[in-house]
């Protein structure tokens, strides 16, 4: 039995940022993670032409900035670099092949009981804790949606986490399922390599431009939710003009009110709409069924594709191992209080990175978190 003052789980960008906070007040931890390294999701799971979707200064782990000469959109390989310097330079030693098989409250012990599976050695470890940090991430398993005959269909299907490159599908008719920005970027990818690339497109959704959205996160700081909306959405209209003819329209909330409401993003623009509006990447809306290589879509159009690529977005998978988390989870493994109130739950019990804030959100976690723990313990040796 190892007793640790912190455990954390998951040493993704949350769980690396909670370690390097708590060093900072030198309170030990133990962080295991599952996979064979840090951040597994951007290093073997990310397609290839991926950067991160907000401006650097939006984006940094805490006590730790990009270097001076980093671009303002930092593309996938520098920030995996980046991940690299940060665990180098707080010294965080991850247990790797080390999965969380459960994990207790006792009530008697007034600490945390954790199963843990070594996969390296396939040895049982238990360890006690007087503080569990769930760091294992919104995007740790698949969502792979219930679609009516997908598997009759012949062709490769995969999903997003599976993509890397349109390279090798040119001249196949593709399919991609899902419009958020993994969805809609990986559209354009397929059709600037020559393929013949449609997307699904099912629910209402704001396309802005990258500098939009700069703006919009720096006006936050000095103007009102709305009026940053009208503002936004004036500025949308005069650069895209009416989508809704190309089978995208707009949510009823401003795009700042609705992630701050829902946590859900907007859609930054690398090119798709062009090639939407050009008719290159052709717009479809629910399927309906899959019947072999053929694709029914709800207005009862029919159409042959070689590929499907399911961007269908990630879940957490919190709730498989964590018991007594019902303070702070709900039934989807994500946090049942609104941001900013997420991250903390009963018994020492907290969250980093579930809230769907991004890089930003995780660094106002892991500090959260651990000034928490701090103060925790400051009372406990008075």
């Amino acid at each position: 039995m190892d007793n640790v003052v912190v455990l954390i789980v998951g040493a993704g960008p949350a769980g690396l940022a909670t370690a390097a906070c708590l060093s900072q007040f030198s309170i030990p931890y133990v962080i295991v993670e599952r996979e064979s390294c840090s951040a597994s999701l951007w290093r073997n799971r990310a397609y290839d032409r991926l950067k991160l979707h907000l401006a650097k200064e939006f984006c940094e782990l805490p006590h730790m900035s990009y270097p001076v000469d980093a671009p303002t959109y930092i593309p996938k390989t520098m920030f995996v670099k980046y991940l690299d310097d940060y665990v180098e330079h707080f010294n965080i030693q991850p247990k790797y092949l080390t999965s969380v098989e459960s994990s207790t409250y006792d009530n008697d012990e007034k600490c945390w009981s954790i199963v843990i599976h070594d996969m390296a050695k396939s040895t049982i470890v238990k360890f006690t804790a007087k503080f569990l940090v769930v760091a294992s991430g919104e995007n740790s398993a698949e969502n792979i949606p219930m679609i009516p005959g997908l598997q009759s269909f012949p062709g490769d299907v995969m999903h997003s986490s599976s993509y890397k490159s349109g390279k090798s599908y040119s001249g196949m008719n593709v399919l991609v399922v899902g419009s958020g920005n993994s969805g809609m970027e990986i559209a354009y990818d397929l059709a600037t390599h020559g393929c013949n690339a449609s997307i699904v497109i099912r629910s209402p959704i704001h396309v802005m431009t990258k500098e939009l959205i700069r703006l919009g996160m720096t006006l936050v700081h000095r103007l009102p939710l709305n009026l940053v909306d009208n503002l936004l959405l004036m500025a949308v209209k005069l650069i895209f003009g009416d989508l809704s003819r190309h089978g995208i329209t707009t949510p009823k909330m401003g795009p700042m009110i609705l992630k701050s409401k829902t946590g859900r993003s907007a859609i930054i623009d690398v090119g798709t709409v062009g090639l939407i509006k050009k008719g290159i990447i052709k717009v479809h809306g629910s399927i309906s069924k899959i019947m072999g290589d053929m694709v029914e879509f709800q207005c009862r159009k029919k159409i042959s594709f070689d590929v499907i690529v399911l961007a269908t977005g990630y879940k957490s998978t919190a709730n498989i191992w964590l018991k007594n988390g019902e303070s702070m989870l709900n039934g989807n493994g994500l946090p049942i209080k609104e941001y900013p109130n997420h991250w903390k739950g009963e018994n020492g019990l907290y969250c980093a990175g579930l809230a769907r804030r991004g890089l930003a959100g995780i660094a106002a976690d892991a500090k959260n978190i651990a000034n928490d723990i701090k103060s925790v313990i400051g009372a406990m040796s008075c």
